[in-house]
């Protein structure tokens, strides 16, 4: 290998990778409490760890792989989140979702006909190319589904990996969120893409007893339910994440004996701004970990009506202060694949 001699002369531990876990399990099955930090989308809190031996970029495409002095120990989210620029190699999703990186990645650019990216500073617009063409389809029919065009959040980093903050999953190039808030008329500058608020579909908050745990019909539109449809529709989806409360309107909104796509649609945490569109490992990624498919049915029944119930929402007793708050380490690089560093070394 290209950079084994690094390896060696840094005197590293090349150590075995550990089991991959799928981000959210297969998100179909109903929890008995709620995790604190398996979904697809939640914010990793971690214990300070020493930063990693880094060259500090000057501007993007200027972190130097070749710099990069690897430690099994450290934080993964540390070293990929310093490497703004993609690994020169063949496309490839590289494990699991919550667990693995990209190769190969490319970057959807932050204008196009009918998208703009958002929260450019992020830098996560890039993906697997299957991805990337997943998206430009989706959005060049949105028009014709009464959507002006997608604004479009989170992909990957740019070598994928864990992110430093906000995601547990979008490690292998092939996870994004799509905003449920339809693009404007006009380019938005970049202080704009920075600042623009979310917009809730809640019709209020779901941790109070007997709370309404329905879409407001003031913003849920007919028009999100086919924008969501048709990407669940696509061959190449996955899992699509949204909210119960979403997912309720979705059931709702499907009263044809079309409802094979609503087993797509899986209800989750959060994500009540945005639905999170996962694809399937492709076919060029042999080291790409799919997720077991999601149970039979069009998930609209008991499952669903345990999510909008109390119980997941509502605390049983209130928590204790005096109680420490256990966090969870941030992924070590050793439980990547060994792969990995490879992404992470090659220029």
């Amino acid at each position: 290998m290209r950079h084994a001699g690094i390896f060696r002369a840094l005197g590293l531990a090349l150590l075995l990778t550990t089991p991959s876990t799928l981000s959210g399990a297969s998100a179909g099955a109903v929890p008995a409490t709620k995790p604190a930090q398996s979904g697809p989308d939640n914010v990793q809190k971690s214990v300070p760890v020493p930063a990693p031996k880094v060259s500090p970029p000057e501007g993007r495409g200027s972190a130097k792989p070749a710099n990069l002095r690897l430690s099994g120990d450290q934080a993964a989210k540390d070293y990929f989140g310093a490497v703004d620029r993609p690994a020169n190699l063949q496309a490839r999703a590289i494990g699991s979702y919550a667990r693995g990186c990209l190769a190969g990645g490319a970057a959807l650019p932050v204008d196009g006909a009918t998208w703009q990216v958002m929260r450019l500073s992020r830098n996560r617009n890039w993906g697997h190319p299957e991805l990337i063409r997943f998206l430009e389809d989706l959005a060049k029919e949105a028009p014709s589904l009464g959507w002006r065009g997608l604004l479009v959040g989170d992909l990957s980093q740019p070598r994928g990996g864990p992110m430093t903050f906000g995601h547990s999953s979008h490690q292998v190039g092939l996870d994004a969120d799509i905003w449920l808030r339809e693009m404007p008329d006009r380019r938005l500058s970049e202080q704009e893409r920075e600042t623009l608020d979310f917009l809730s579909m809640l019709k209020g908050p779901l941790d109070v007893k007997g709370a309404d745990r329905r879409v407001d019909p003031n913003k849920w539109t007919d028009t999100h339910a086919r924008l969501i449809k048709r990407a669940a529709q696509d061959k190449r989806v996955a899992r699509i994440f949204v909210n119960p409360v979403i997912k309720k309107a979705l059931c709702d909104f499907e009263t044809s004996n079309d409802r094979g796509w609503l087993r797509t649609v899986r209800p989750w945490w959060g994500h009540h701004y945005h639905f999170h569109i996962r694809l399937s490992c492709p076919k060029d990624s042999p080291g790409c970990k799919d997720q077991a498919r999601p149970p039979p049915g069009d998930g609209c029944g008991e499952d669903l009506a345990y999510w909008l119930s109390d119980e997941p929402w509502v605390p049983k007793e209130p928590r204790d202060p005096n109680k420490p708050v256990v966090k969870k380490r941030p992924l070590a690089l050793s439980a990547l694949p060994q792969d990995c560093r490879t992404v992470l070394t090659t220029d």
